[in-house]
This record gives structure tokens, sequence and C-alpha cells, in this order.
């Protein structure tokens, strides 16, 4: 199984900032075969992909965080990051690392950590 385990949640005041971290491990886990990302889930909404990157670095966001959320990952460490500023009370939610993988283009493997709170209060 892969392990996911995020921490760097709390809460913050809105225009503030948070670090997010996402460590990563597991007999079957190899980080450079993943693309890493991070999802979110507010009350009685689905859940919603914030933003993700490849193992050479290409990265994608949402426009609802563009601009605001940098995703990063430190392959050596099989640890993947998420820089959030100017926070806004409608970013509240549960944080959840992802890791998936597609072998052959063909069914995709998702991986999924337990997840962290983030409140931005206004």
């Amino acid at each position: 199984q892969v392990h996911l385990v995020e921490s760097g949640g709390g809460l913050v005041q809105a225009g503030g900032s948070l670090r997010l971290s996402c460590a990563a491990s597991g007999s079957i886990f190899n980080i450079n075969v993943m693309v890493m990302g991070w999802y979110r889930q507010a009350p009685g909404k689905q859940r919603e992909l914030v933003a993700d990157i490849t193992s050479g670095g290409s990265t994608n966001y949402p426009d609802s965080v563009k601009g605001r959320f940098t995703i990063s990952r430190d392959n050596a460490k099989n640890t993947v990051y998420l820089q959030m500023n100017s926070l806004k009370p409608e970013d509240t939610a549960v944080y959840y690392c992802n890791a998936h993988y597609t072998p052959w283009g063909l069914n995709r493997y998702d991986y999924w950590g337990q997840g962290t709170q983030v409140t931005v209060s206004s």
C-alpha cells in the first residue's frame, strides 16, 4: 500500500498563508512514476482538484487558485508541498494529498491521504 500523510493545516485569517506538506511512503511507492496532487472538499460539495505536479515539474491549477497557490515536490524526500497565499474564506475545506499513475495509459490508480483541515476566517 501507499501511505500519504498530510500536515500543515490550521486556522488562518483571510489574506494569510499556509504551507501544506504530504509525506509519501510504502513498499510499492516510487514517486518518480507518480503524479502528485492536492484536492479539497468543503461541506456539501464535491472533492475538487487544487493542483497537481508531474515528476518532471509540470503543474496544473484551476482558475480558483491560480496565482495564489503553488505546488512543488521533493522527490528525494518523497514529499509534496502546497504553498497557499492570499487565502480566502472559500478556500476553507479539508485538503487531501493524492498520488496517481496510469500505467500504459489504461486504468488510473489513486492513493489518498486522510486530509488536513484548512479554515480561513473573514
